[in-house]
């Protein structure tokens, strides 16, 4: 230690022991650069060997002063240890998602990933195709009747009988009956028809549709277009199967105590259309559809007030609010059948009102006979 002096520690500021005079060995430890022994205590052994060296002790970097104007020094990269400290490693985020993904899209859930991600960027990029009318098929089949299917199969348990008489390519015209208060069934023609054949069905809507924000949008995506003769013959000549409801509102608006009674078929419009393009007519009857909202009152008031045909009244609704919209869950049975040709009627047949009618009264009488076999078919409404 050369002319070093050495400054002995004592306690409490004073040096040595309390003497003033003598340096204390905890001091001295220091000074020689050996590890401070420990106190010894009345049940510790007398000390044989002298302690290790201490490991000399790295000193800390002196932290430099960031000068006025300049940017902070970057921070050291964080290792894989430091981040499994400091939070969730990145290899559980992965198993979450993975088995997020599982719970979707099902065990199959990468290729099912992989054309959801292809069908946003088809949508973001404006890669896909509209028909004249609207029709945007992909989100007809992804998730228009996506989303009613399990309505169709679970909720209503749908029976389909006669699909056999749809054909299974070119032009036809399917005529139903039309009930239900609120027009559900023309939503599960559609998805039945579709699982059944793989054909679209393009229904013929109201005005009041095509007028009502955001339906209006739908409709148009899933096929339906406006109610006229025009726009009905340039599908069926186009090789489209045509849906047409002729009861109209006074079909599903009529009271419950006249269910399965069928309503005028308006002016056989859509058999004019059929005559003109010789496609057949194709009769289908719904039974189940009367029972989910039960109309036993009205209020004409409001309705002309608010525009609207009616506004119903029903067991549940108003009474039970948004709950009461929940349609009671009826056993529907779907029958299609055998069609009416008309490619052997005469050019010019559409013109003659006569038979405009007959063919109109037939095609509704079949339907009128298939609901009362299928009503004493069915063992109760909802099973």
């Amino acid at each position: 230690m050369g002319d070093a002096e050495i400054i002995p520690i004592g306690t409490r500021g004073r040096p040595g022991r309390g003497t003033g005079k003598q340096p204390s060995s905890a001091a001295r430890d220091l000074a020689a650069g050996r590890r401070p022994r420990p106190a010894a205590t009345p049940c510790d052994p007398p000390a044989t060997e002298a302690a290790p060296p201490v490991q000399p002790v790295e000193p800390k970097r002196p932290v430099q002063p960031v000068e006025p104007g300049l940017a902070p020094a970057p921070r050291p990269a964080v290792t894989t240890e430091e981040r499994d400290a400091q939070g969730i490693p990145l290899s559980d985020w992965l198993a979450a998602f993975q088995h997020a993904a599982r719970e979707v899209f099902g065990d199959q859930w990468e290729p099912q990933l992989a054309r959801l991600l292809a069908f946003l960027r088809r949508r973001v990029t404006g890669d896909y195709v509209v028909d004249e009318y609207g029709f945007d098929e992909e989100v007809t089949q992804r998730f228009f009747l996506a989303a009613l299917r399990p309505v169709a199969e679970k909720w209503f348990r749908i029976e389909v009988r006669g699909v056999e008489n749809i054909p299974a390519e070119g032009g036809a015209l399917v005529v139903s009956n039309h009930s239900g208060t609120i027009p559900v069934d023309g939503l599960m023609t559609m998805v039945s028809i579709h699982d059944h054949t793989g054909r679209y069905l393009r229904p013929l809507g109201a005005d009041l549709v095509f007028r009502t924000p955001l339906v209006s949008s739908l409709a148009r995506k899933s096929g339906a277009t406006l109610a006229c003769n025009e726009d009905a013959e340039r599908m069926l000549r186009g090789g489209e199967l045509v849906g047409v409801w002729p009861e109209g509102f006074k079909g599903i608006g009529k009271p419950y105590s006249d269910r399965y009674k069928l309503q005028r078929f308006g002016r056989g419009g859509f058999v004019s259309a059929a005559l003109r393009t010789g496609v057949p007519i194709i009769p289908l009857s719904v039974v189940g559809a009367e029972e989910i909202y039960p109309l036993v009152g009205n209020v004409p008031s409001l309705a002309r007030l608010l525009g609207l045909p009616y506004v119903p009244i029903t067991p549940l609704f108003p009474w039970l609010g948004p709950l009461g919209l929940v349609p009671l869950p009826s056993k529907w049975l779907l029958e299609f059948g055998e069609p009416v040709r008309t490619d052997e009627y005469d050019e010019g047949a559409a013109d003659d009102p006569m038979l405009v009618f007959n063919v109109t009264d037939q095609v509704r009488e079949s339907i009128q006979q298939t609901l009362y076999t299928l009503l004493m078919q069915r063992q109760s409404v909802f099973r």
